[in-house]
């Protein structure tokens, strides 16, 4: 009987602390890369080269992809498919050319999701841009908020990353 009690136990604290957790995530690093803007976000908006810098995809350089498209224009697509990395989409929402970029990210393995991706690019003047990376997206009720905390950590850790190997490959 006290182990049916523990288990209402767990079962109602996960369930209060699911209602008081954040309803999404936020996710924002950013790198000073020493090229201009445009040479940098030329870099981001076209999936050309999304396979060079952004870790999820070189974590798993077997994953199938399609890119479709134009590149640097709005509909501009990336679409992958991988045992480790799941199946997804990448989609120019807008483009601010040389400010920002706005994306949406679409999961669709392991779960279904979306989220917003953007990127700021400020000119600092001399020959060097500030890369801004900003990622939210929601967590629903249950397990997935309680995971939030892990999730913003993952993230972080990944983002950075990301944004190392993108200042290493646009400064070759």
């Amino acid at each position: 009987m006290i182990a049916l009690y523990i288990i209402l136990g767990i079962i109602i604290l996960a369930a209060i602390l699911s209602a008081v957790m954040p309803a999404k995530y936020v996710v924002e690093k950013s790198v000073v890369i020493n090229k201009a803007p445009s040479e940098v976000y030329s870099k981001i908006a076209d999936f050309n080269y999304y396979r060079e810098w952004n870790p999820w995809q070189k974590s798993e350089p077997t994953a199938k992809y399609k890119i479709i498209g134009t590149p640097n224009t709005v509909g501009h697509n990336y679409e992958w498919e991988g045992k480790k990395i799941g199946t997804g989409s990448l989609t120019v929402k807008t483009l601010n050319p040389y400010n920002s970029i706005e994306l949406d990210l679409v999961f669709l393995k392991p779960w279904k999701s979306k989220a917003d991706d953007n990127w700021k690019f400020e000119d600092l003047k001399n020959g060097s841009t500030k890369v801004t990376w900003h990622n939210t997206g929601p967590l629903p009720y249950g397990f997935a908020r309680l995971m939030g905390p892990v999730i913003t950590k993952n993230l972080s850790h990944q983002f950075e990353q990301g944004l190392n190997s993108l200042k290493e490959m646009c400064e070759k």
